[in-house]
């Protein structure tokens, strides 16, 4: 076993401190409305960093780790121009605004709003199909991190039977994230999720410089060097070999990010938490900033995980890290768990203890986040649409909700532990998500937007969606080496279903739909949703983004964004027309490389803080506006007959 006493002292120490807030959130749990969004009262800090941490997520660390340590530095070169469609969609508030003014609790009541029950139905059963199959596969990863980074035996005896570590290990910590999601509900999990966000980003900081200390500059460059040709882990243009994670990864996922804006529904909660759809707005703009320390560690740590494996100066341990890879059967689970035994090797205790603190905070927050969108979505939108009888009450509704959960909770331990992975944990989230994801992006947008889409056309787009990505999951588990992998599958399945949508829409039975009666607008206001705060701003500032909801702090937060991200193009336009006329060597790469890393560290540093007392001032009040809120009984999720 690796770890000392205070490396778990350090573990059970955030632990307390999250069952704690758990604690704290459950008087404040009063309506269906608070356990599945918060009772809508959550500021920009709260949902940008708690959104974030959920998403993370141990597997999302490993998968990472997984790609970065095959990829180097070069999908970062690439992803300096994705940055701009990110502004693009954050400043505009693409999608999550629009959302927002509907007032829908899940996705799938808003497709009934917009299109039909029936519609609702379908959607929510293939969003929870493809959600907790992506989901499977999560407690696996996770329970295996722990288990080789903090050097668990594979069984242990308890009182003379025989039990597995890896089931053990999965248990447990799903048990965690139950009595997080079962406490308080998304209230519970919003503040908890905030918190070890905080943790994180702070832990991830002091990693990153512990790894600079002990790896030189000459080395990191010289055990980069060590790559085959033409599939650099330096120079961006010199990656026409390399498999897999390569630019044409990168356009597909520029492509998806505009189109599949909140189709994955595994953060649904946070989708309608906002206190305002402005603040859900500026929630996404803010995320621009939130990711620097996770981009920053995502980034470092395979790098130098590869440099250790390859450099001569670090040969014993890279053969003492052989040989526990070696001793795991799966070629799939060797490269998820490469990166995380490098760490094991060389982090000192206490820094030990911190990241598989950080490993833990990020288990559970992705577990009860999806715990709790998987467990709502199926009685939200698939089981009380289909069901006759009366109207539940909140206490019997919010147990029902409970219990399916429970039942989610199991299914995903059980497939965890049967299921056989063949592919890298990116392509297979790519598949299974595309089964949802790769019709509704044309059925929301379609849905928001364009008053002529048809229910019609909603059902082409998401049946074309999922019957290709059902395509896709049959073909890349039935043969381990299929040429085309889940990423194209996700392309294929986004490109059919937009055109299934439009063709089924324009030539099938006409109809202009009330988008202004959907998202509360004009006569059909709410007061209360909207809190202007000026004038109509300068032609200049709309331009920007910038109306009349914006305060000054706002305008300012829009401009250094602005600045930071446009920054960063200039850099890649300019680096790009110097290396296709002047030339930059792969010394030259590695300066640039460097003074990336300084400059992402720093800003690490100021956002974490910046975000701590942004966050902790956003939970004073939602906790103020939670303690006077008044609950409507009817605001449970499901669509009345005047709407």
């Amino acid at each position: 076993m690796n770890f000392t006493w205070y490396d778990w002292g350090i573990v059970l120490s955030l632990l307390i401190i999250m069952i704690m807030g758990v604690i704290v959130t459950k008087k404040y749990m009063q309506s269906v409305a608070d356990f599945l969004s918060a009772g809508r009262s959550a500021g920009r800090y709260l949902v940008s960093m708690a959104e974030g941490i959920a998403m993370l997520g141990a597997i999302t660390v490993i998968a990472n780790f997984e790609m970065n340590y095959k990829a180097g530095f070069i999908m970062y070169w690439w992803q300096l121009t994705m940055s701009v469609f990110l502004l693009i969609i954050t400043v505009s508030g693409w999608v999550i605004y629009r959302f927002r003014e509907t007032r829908a609790l899940t996705m799938a009541q808003f497709f009934e709003m917009r299109y039909s029950r029936k519609f609702r139905v379908f959607a929510g059963m293939l969003a929870f199909v493809a959600g907790i199959l992506n989901f499977g596969i999560f407690p696996s990863v996770g329970a295996r991190f722990f288990i080789y980074f903090a050097g668990l035996p594979k069984t242990f005896d308890f009182l003379g039977i025989e039990l597995s570590t890896y089931a053990v290990t999965m248990f447990l910590l799903l048990a965690i994230a139950i009595f997080f999601v079962f406490t308080g509900g998304q209230i519970a999990v919003i503040v908890t999720d905030f918190l070890q966000g905080i943790f994180v980003s702070a832990v991830f900081v002091v990693i990153v410089i512990f790894f600079l200390k002990l790896i030189s500059y000459d080395q990191l460059f010289q055990g980069l060097l060590d790559s085959p040709v033409n599939a650099s882990k330096i120079n961006p243009y010199k990656t026409g070999q390399a498999e897999d994670f390569n630019l044409w990864y990168f356009l597909i996922g520029v492509v998806g990010v505009f189109y599949n804006k909140l189709s994955w529904q595994g953060t649904q909660g946070y989708n309608s938490s906002a206190r305002t759809a402005h603040e859900a707005k500026m929630g996404q703009v803010l995320s621009n900033w939130r990711g620097i320390p996770q981009l920053l560690f995502m980034l470092i740590i395979p790098v130098f995980a590869y440099v250790v494996m390859h450099h001569p100066d670090f040969s014993v341990q890279a053969s003492s890290v052989q040989s526990v890879l070696n001793g795991i059967d799966s070629k799939a689970v060797q490269s998820q768990m490469r990166v995380p035994v490098v760490m094991s090797t060389f982090l000192p205790p206490g820094l030990l203890g911190a990241f598989a603190a950080v490993m833990l905070a990020a288990f559970i927050s992705t577990h009860d986040t999806y715990l709790h969108s998987w467990g709502s979505i199926f009685i939200q939108d698939v089981l009380l649409p289909l069901r006759k009888e009366k109207p539940l009450s909140p206490e019997q509704h919010i147990r029902i909700l409970r219990l399916s959960i429970i039942g989610v909770a199991v299914f995903i331990f059980f497939f965890s532990l049967l299921f056989k992975q063949t592919q890298y944990i990116n392509m297979f989230w790519a598949v299974t998500a595309a089964l949802f994801v790769g019709g509704s992006g044309a059925v929301i947008i379609g849905g928001l937007y364009w008053k002529h889409g048809t229910t019609a056309g909603a059902w082409a787009a998401m049946a074309t969606g999922a019957i290709i990505s059902v395509v896709g999951i049959f073909l890349n588990q039935v043969y381990e080496d299929f040429p085309v992998n889940g990423q194209w599958f996700w392309l294929l399945s986004m490109i059919g279903a937009s055109l299934a949508y439009v063709l089924f829409s324009l030539f099938g039975k006409r109809k202009i739909f009330n988008l202004d009666k959907l998202l509360h607008r004009g006569k059909y206001a709410i007061e209360g949703e909207h809190e202007y705060k000026t004038e109509a701003p300068l032609k200049g500032w709309r331009v920007l983004g910038i109306g009349k909801e914006f305060s000054k702090a706002d305008k300012f937060i829009y401009l250094i964004t602005y600045i930071w991200i446009l920054g960063w193009v200039v850099v890649f336009i300019v680096g790009t027309f110097y290396y296709f006329t002047v030339g930059i060597n792969d010394a030259g790469w590695m300066r640039f490389w460097f003074v990336y890393i300084m400059i992402n560290l720093a800003a690490s540093i100021g956002v974490t803080i910046w975000f701590a007392v942004g966050g902790a001032v956003d939970i004073r009040k939602m906790f103020r506006h939670l303690k006077t809120q008044k609950r409507d009984d009817l605001d449970n999720g499901m669509v009345r007959a005047e709407e």
